[in-house]
């Protein structure tokens, strides 16, 4: 019976497929519809109880997570952002393409500076082309521990999701929580020079579930009725932890990813890097009970601490009340079912893949060792061998300005603020995932950009390395899609690697998840002007410097010109 079901769903599924696909040649006509959405988004202190305790928590508007944004492609937001918190705050939309609107993509220091305490700004965007689940979050120092919501792009008004309209639909965002002020936590771990405590909790729509205390009360329930299908909008937004998810005894159909649309696939369990989000159907076809929804830890960095512990909510059929099931997940070093997962996905029809190439570039990524100098007070350098961690991209370790935005500096021509002599290859070839020679382990520190024409067809080939210790690593492009052409592990091998490239159809996503002693190769064309921010998307590798910008230039045409800054944006 479950065979037939499956095959059912996907025979209904390639047939709205087919629709969809000549729905898409009259989209244009749906323009007409597009409508401005405003609201008002107060960054404040609130207080929050998890785990027993109660304390401030940074929020918007007094929710955490904070409100869910729905609207349609085409549609644009006007969000009005006040800052009553004591900390400098932005917001960044991750995803969002920003096409011309880089002055509200919200990275602190690389498209604005902070919005100080006390102060204001107006972010506004349209959204082209996007349809599928986004989100929103903090891009200051760790506030985005709290400070995050859902962006659902439903398709222009008066037009189809590409299968079968769903009969609810439902928003899962992952999250972590500390028994402490995330603040401190990193500030703490900034002074030391060590690695930070990881969380107490993970959390499903802010709340960590039955199997942590003084927390069953509050579990989410996610309610169904039988023969329904459920349009699940999954969201990782952990700080730093890449989550495995599933629901008990459920197939999970995956039907979208990052804002697009993917080839129908059906599994028993997501991976998703913090950043990444999966749109997932989901049969009601089980017994009318109630069943675990269940995230736990990916932790790939051999001798890396990580929160060992499982978030859930409850799948609950109409009028059940027995005992929730459990379903199983994988080891948390699961590397071959997070590798079977991530290499499933195919863009829904055939992708515009770049063939010719303006630009290709190979980056390292990975960690460092900074080895304190001599006169160091031993309490700031906790890391092996009296030094402090770091993490760089081609052994640059990315230190953002204080004084100015880079895409300020790039706008107005300030002089100081960047370099544009980031390396389009490492200076020195190793074996990457090897064992790395310790002067290596040692990177440089500045603020390097590396240029694009507009219209520049960009390769990069992202690869891991081993130095301290390997780890799956989710790289995050601002201001773009990027196609993923293939995965793998080990060095990369130009002569051989190249064959595995999918130029036909390979998924369209803005985070990537760089495989443990590994590489990932993208493309994408530069057609979006401004300063986009390409980096680790665990939080505390971000701070560590594992992280470069893109300076786009302007094109010929009006509409290929970056927006004139708006007259609030805030001041350094």
């Amino acid at each position: 019976m479950e065979g037939v079901l499956n095959n059912s769903i996907h025979n209904t599924l390639r047939v709205f497929f087919l629709l969809s696909s000549l729905l898409a040649l009259t989209s244009f006509a749906s323009l007409t519809t597009a409508k401005t959405h405003n609201h008002d988004f107060v960054v404040q202190e609130t207080k929050v109880t998890r785990l027993c305790k109660t304390r401030n928590s940074i929020t918007v508007n007094g929710q955490f997570p904070g409100p869910t944004l729905e609207v349609n492609n085409g549609d644009t937001l006007v969000i009005h952002v006040t800052n009553k918190a004591k900390y400098n705050v932005t917001i960044h939309w991750h995803g969002v393409r920003q096409m011309t609107t880089a002055w509200a993509d919200g990275p602190e220091f690389i498209t604005q500076c902070p919005i100080r305490p006390g102060g204001s700004y107006i972010y506004r965007f349209t959204i082209s082309g996007q349809e599928g689940t986004l989100w929103w979050h903090a891009h200051s120092s760790w506030l985005r521990a709290t400070v995050y919501g859902a962006i659902v792009i439903h398709p222009h008004e008066g037009y189809l999701y590409p299968f079968p309209k769903p009969d609810r639909e439902s928003v899962i965002m992952l999250g972590e929580w500390w028994d402490a002020n995330p603040i401190d936590v990193i500030r703490e771990a900034t002074r030391t020079g060590s690695g930070p405590n990881v969380s107490d909790a993970f959390t499903i729509n802010g709340q960590p579930g039955d199997l942590y205390k003084c927390s069953s009360q509050d579990t989410v329930k996610v309610r169904v009725d039988s023969g329904e299908t459920s349009l699940i909008r999954v969201i990782n937004a952990a700080l730093n932890q890449q989550l495995f998810f599933t629901i008990a005894n459920h197939k999970l159909t995956v039907a979208g990813a990052d804002g697009s649309y993917v080839k129908p696939f059906t599994t028993p369990v997501l991976m998703l890097g913090p950043g990444q989000t999966t749109d997932i159907l989901m049969q009601a076809d089980q017994a009318p009970a109630r069943y675990y929804i269940a995230a736990r830890a990916y932790a790939s960095g051999q001798g890396v601490p990580f929160d060992n512990t499982t978030t859930t909510a409850v799948l609950e059929y109409k009028t059940a009340t027995t005992k929730p099931i459990m379903p199983s997940l994988p080891a948390y070093n699961d590397t071959a079912t997070v590798t079977a997962f991530t290499t499933r996905f195919k863009s829904l029809r055939t992708a515009p893949v770049p063939t010719v190439l303006d630009h290709s570039l190979f980056i390292t990524m990975g960690f460092g060792i900074n080895q304190c100098p001599p006169k160091t007070p031993a309490q700031n350098c906790q890391a092996p061998n009296r030094s402090r961690f770091a993490a760089s991209m081609n052994n640059v370790s990315f230190v953002f300005p204080s004084n100015s935005s880079i895409l300020e500096a790039h706008y107005h021509g300030i002089p100081g603020v960047f370099t544009t002599d980031f390396p389009a290859k490492p200076a020195v070839t190793f074996d990457y995932t090897g064992n790395v020679s310790r002067p290596l382990w040692q990177p440089i520190f500045g603020t390097k950009v590396y240029k694009l024409k507009y219209g520049s067809r960009v390769q990069i080939v992202l690869q891991g390395t081993s130095i301290f210790t390997a780890e799956n690593h989710p790289i995050h492009l601002h201001g773009y899609d990027f196609y993923i052409l293939a995965e793998g592990f080990g060095n990369f091998n130009p002569k051989t690697d190249t064959a595995k490239f999918n130029l036909v159809d390979p998924p369209l996503r803005n985070t990537v998840s760089l495989p443990v002693k590994g590489w990932a190769a993208i493309r994408f064309v530069a057609n979006n002007p401004g300063t986009w921010i390409m980096h680790c998307h665990l939080d505390v590798h971000l701070g560590w410097g594992l992280a470069t910008v893109f300076v786009v230039e302007d094109g010929p045409a009006p509409r290929q010109k970056l927006e004139k800054p708006p007259p609030d944006l805030p001041v350094c």
